[in-house]
């Protein structure tokens, strides 16, 4: 039985996923989540702060002792907007090599976008026979990627994501009217580009859209297999972010269902979800715990 690890650094977070291809189905052996917050200050400046690298360089480190545990037989890693933006980005990149024994390979939205669409399409093959778009939230960018008759249709990447609208926008804690205000005329900014329009059933995936699920379901350890697929109503989704939005950080991480670590970020993301199904009147999203490392998982295994 084959063994495969992929990892996906993003902005906020280092994912590192080990699966085992077992009679052509991929089974989780590992999949970890830790807060490298790479995109810590990249809304102001285009250089990865020496604080976000030493603690991401940390990560990437315990993940390679958890990989030394098993015999794998390929390792696949990708950096995203954070890597793609920063000027500096060789002070991670680099060491982090070195560490992993692999190339990183720093990818552009599109590719990004890509993996999602890969492992949507493997996890919901019904769903995928319609039409999706599926909305990519990570720490610095956001990926929307529509899917058609079980293909990629298109896709577009704009450069709003949790990390960078909360430190854009919200200053307060907990945030002002005028801030919450502002964050939903920035969105707005953005995704009024796309032009968004139809009936297309929403997917969200990546952490902000898994902690909204979490949160509605107040667990308090997360699980991956009541989240996965979970379809969250229009009201939910808007009373989630209601709430995050006027609490103070503190209040946040008491908050059952949401990882602490997420507490001074996570209504940044969430009102991205909130403001697309406000402008497509969708009245549902459906919640995939499966993103960018699914995707190269499914990748290495053919």
């Amino acid at each position: 039985m084959a063994k495969y690890a992929s990892i996906d650094i993003g902005s906020n977070t280092l994912l590192l996923l080990i699966t085992c291809d077992t009679s052509g189905t991929l089974v989780p052996l590992v999949d970890e989540c830790d807060f490298g917050r790479l995109g810590q200050g990249l809304a102001h400046s285009s250089t990865l702060h020496p604080d976000a690298i030493v603690r991401s360089l940390e990560i990437v480190r315990r993940y390679r002792s958890i990989m030394d545990e098993h015999d794998l037989a390929g390792v696949a890693c990708v950096g995203t907007q954070a890597l793609r933006e920063a000027e500096n980005r060789d002070d991670f990149v680099g060491p982090a090599e070195e560490i992993l024994g692999c190339p990183i390979e720093i990818i552009a939205g599109e590719r990004e976008a890509e993996l999602v669409a890969g492992a949507i399409i493997a996890d919901f093959p019904e769903r995928s026979r319609g039409e999706l778009l599926c909305v990519d939230v990570g720490g610095a960018s956001t990926e929307f990627i529509r899917i058609r008759g079980g293909a990629l249709v298109s896709v577009v990447s704009l450069p709003i994501g949790a990390v960078r609208l909360s430190e854009e926008f919200l200053t307060s804690d907990p945030p002002t009217q005028t801030e919450i205000e502002s964050l939903y005329e920035g969105i707005e900014t953005h995704i009024e580009t796309l032009g968004l329009s139809g009936k297309a059933q929403l997917v969200g995936s990546a952490g902000a859209a898994t902690s909204i699920a979490s949160i509605e379901l107040g667990l308090a350890t997360y699980s991956p297999e009541r989240i996965h697929g979970r379809e969250m109503s229009r009201g939910e989704v808007g009373a989630i972010t209601k709430n995050l939005l006027e609490s103070t950080v503190a209040q946040k991480k008491e908050l059952a269902g949401l990882e602490p670590k997420r507490a001074d970020i996570i209504a940044g993301g969430a009102a991205i979800y909130d403001h697309v199904m406000a402008v497509l009147g969708a009245n549902s999203l459906v919640i995939s715990d499966r993103g960018v490392r699914w995707g190269l998982a499914y990748e290495l295994a053919g």
